[in-house]
């Protein structure tokens, strides 16, 4: 198997895992406060991750190193999740959904200034067809722009944003780091805001009644949506460039949709089968080689 195939496997299942979030958090977050449940999971990925890199060493990071890795995770964690958790809040969550389909298009942006990617006509051609992929899914006709939303539209908006921002981070810091330490030193980045933010969170929102669901739930959250998928992620942008490795977050509107139909009843409907191919194809033209740049 490539290298090539292994990043965009890895983007994939990071998304997919994501995509499939939605029922378990659904559930959890009935009980637990959003900033808690996010210091939960971090708290969970770095002891997992910790476990497995304690067994090799340690991180073998210097100083310079961690405090890259924490400003990092602090971007993607910690201020990317706020914009996301306030923004939802104070907006809807079919905007949500729209507003994040951007995520792609604004690496493409930043891989530009900060890593020097080009801009080719072969990947631009890729992301409008996979944006119009997800489009389909998501179905943007449901998307509210009254001025009431405003404020949480905009910050749904730098949460797309700053997450395209720290994905990019991670290929430029990763290139003198191993991604699973690496990876669990962003968490650290990430408790800078969520631990302050739970602490106001639990003095106006009380916590509801704990069962086991919601402890598997919590579990699940942060073992495989936090500890795996996160690491999945990292490991593929530190393998292929990110405009490639960017195109793999569509997967999450496709397996989300997919799991909602399976467990909650949702219905599918000629336009997610349209979307599903669109997003397809889209990463299929992205992952072929090219060489014209768009500038040239």
């Amino acid at each position: 198997m490539s290298r090539q195939t292994i990043g965009i496997l890895s983007g994939l299942a990071a998304a997919a895992i994501w995509g499939g979030m939605y029922v378990v958090s659904k559930v959890v977050l009935g009980v637990i406060p959003p900033f808690v449940l996010v210091t939960l999971r971090l708290l969970i990925g770095i002891l997992v991750l910790w476990i497995i890199i304690a067994r090799h060493g340690g991180t073998g990071f210097t100083r310079r190193q961690t405090i890259q890795a924490i400003s990092v995770g602090l971007v993607g964690y910690g201020v990317s999740l706020g914009f996301q958790f306030v923004g939802t809040s104070l907006s809807t969550a079919s905007n949500g959904a729209v507003i994040t389909a951007a995520t792609p298009a604004f690496v493409f942006l930043f891989a530009a200034w900060l890593l020097n990617e080009p801009i080719t006509r072969m990947r631009l051609a890729a992301l409008g067809v996979s944006t119009l992929g997800v489009l389909a899914i998501i179905d943007p006709r449901q998307m509210h722009l009254s001025s009431d939303l405003f404020l949480g539209n905009l910050c749904l908006f730098a949460a797309a944003l700053t997450w395209a921002l720290y994905s990019v981070l991670v290929r430029k810091v990763t290139r003198g780091m191993d991604v699973l330490p690496a990876t669990m030193v962003f968490f650290w980045g990430g408790l800078l805001v969520s631990v302050p933010a739970s602490v106001w969170e639990l003095q106006v929102i009380s916590i509801g009644p704990i069962n086991s669901w919601v402890v598997l739930g919590v579990l699940y959250l942060g073992v495989i949506s936090t500890a795996l998928a996160m690491y999945l992620w990292n490991r593929a942008f530190a393998i292929l460039e990110a405009g490639l490795a960017a195109l793999t977050f569509f997967a999450q509107p496709l397996v989300g949709a997919t799991l909602g139909a399976l467990f909650l009843n949702e219905q599918l409907s000629w336009l997610f089968l349209l979307g599903s191919l669109l997003i397809g194809w889209g990463i299929w033209l992205a992952a072929r080689p090219e060489k014209a740049r768009l500038t040239e």
